[in-house]
């Protein structure tokens, strides 16, 4: 549908990406297709002549993730890769590498679309918003992972179902449920049962989602439960970002010893079974008290079969612009109005009408009295973070954790901001002390 003759591999980590080729190589293989997968040695050659870059990396690696996170649990804030101090973080060590590669990408492929996976999805995306002349467009699969929810709670298929969605990046709230036209919010808000199936896991009360009004995405449960989160954190004794090392380091032992053998069906089956267990396990350690890898960490839907992921989503987002026929989907794009309370320039995730023409972001209008405040804070709290990495500033990066809710203590930010430099000065020390 997309007329893709080849997809270009590009990673800084050129055994990791030979491994993952092969997977891809042999995933075509068995549909039988004619696209070629490459691996380019340079970045630029990986680059030239796209139709579509898709960005996802991980600066440092997932040891500074987890680093990030027992940073954070060891001074008492609770979060993970996108809040709190581990979103912090993240952001800082991300965005001056997003925007050199932005540079590049202006240089030898401006007409491309860059869809960004890269998380803080929404803060990233923002800043190469901000600070280049690119086609970009964010994505996440938890909204459309929640819509999925709510119609399987409703007994209704994916199409007949319409969610009013706004909000941030893992900071979104659905206002109205349609299905087949017919206003069903009420109906679910009501049903205790529906609401606890909404989630990987036990999350919410119902009662705090029928006193909002709203059904909050799961990344919420870090601002409404950011007490509990964080004395889970503690008592599993290690974080989500140490539990997904120890995983991919089986992973990436046995694709190479099943790769290297040449028994690619193999390779593809650990590939997949590591998918279910590390969404099968999704925000269990945060959420759950006692919980323990292994204990209800598998989901048995094929991930690549799966109605929902970043995959999904991607691929709907990408078949949207090469067609003269509008989708609606929620992805992360300029306001341009539709959020009141928010600029023009910020990034927001709403539902969007898609075409070749680009996304074209639907009214929200004004936001809800009981998320206004936090979602003014958290966008302060991004643009601050922005202009921290881009103007190299420590004192701008502890500004930020200051208006972020889940610090909002100077002395506090001061004292975070300094431990995350010192553990990570190859990425972190850009960020001038006192300036």
């Amino acid at each position: 549908a997309l007329g893709l003759c080849e997809v270009a591999l590009y990673d800084v980590d050129r055994e990791r990406v030979s491994l993952i080729a092969a997977l891809a190589a042999e995933v075509v293989r068995r549909a039988h297709g004619e696209i070629t997968i490459t691996t380019p040695g340079r970045l630029e050659d990986a680059l030239e002549g796209a139709g579509f870059i898709l960005s996802s990396i991980r600066v440092g690696g997932i040891a500074a993730r987890a680093r990030d996170e027992r940073l954070a649990i060891k001074h008492g804030v609770a979060g993970q890769e996108t809040t709190g101090l581990g979103g912090l973080a993240m952001a800082l060590r991300t965005i001056p590498v997003a925007l050199e590669h932005a540079r590049l990408i202006e240089r030898v492929a401006p007409d491309a679309w860059l869809i960004n996976f890269t998380n803080p999805a929404g803060l990233i995306t923002q800043a190469l918003c901000s600070h280049t002349h690119l086609r970009v467009i964010g994505i996440c699969d938890t909204p459309s992972e929640l819509f999925h929810r709510i119609g399987q709670a409703l007994g209704a298929p994916p199409e007949e179902v319409r969610c009013d969605y706004f909000g941030l990046n893992h900071l979104g709230w659905v206002r109205r449920v349609m299905v087949r036209g017919v206003d069903q919010t009420e109906r679910l808000l009501n049903d205790d049962t529906a609401l606890r199936g909404l989630y990987h896991t036990d999350l919410f009360d119902p009662a705090m989602i029928r006193g909002l009004g709203l059904i909050p995405s799961e990344y919420l449960f870090f601002y409404y439960a950011y007490s509990r989160a964080l004395a889970n954190q503690r008592a599993a004794g290690l974080s989500r970002g140490e539990e997904i090392a120890r995983l991919n380091a089986g992973l990436f032992k046995q694709l190479h010893r099943e790769v290297e053998a040449g028994r690619l069906s193999q390779a593809l089956a650990v590939y997949r079974d590591y998918l279910r267990r590390r969404s099968g396990s999704y925000l269990r350690l945060e959420a759950e008290a006692g919980w323990t890898w292994g204990k209800g960490a598998e989901q048995t839907e094929d991930p690549f079969a799966s109605a929902t992921g970043y995959h999904r989503i991607a691929l709907d987002v990408m078949s949207a612009l090469v067609s003269d026929r509008p989708s609606r989907l929620v992805v992360n794009i300029s306001n341009r109005g539709a959020i009141d309370e928010l600029r023009s320039e910020d990034v927001v995730e709403v539902p969007c009408l898609i075409d070749r023409q680009g996304a074209q972001p639907l009214a929200v209008g004004q936001l809800p009295e009981t998320v206004r405040g936090l979602v003014l804070a958290v966008k302060d709290y991004e643009r601050l973070a922005i202009r921290a990495a881009v103007e190299g500033s420590a004192a701008t990066a502890t500004l930020a954790l200051l208006v972020y809710p889940l610090v909002g203590e100077w002395e506090r930010a001061g004292t975070l901001i300094a431990a995350l430099i010192d553990c990570d000065p190859e990425q972190l020390g850009y960020l001038r002390r006192g300036a």
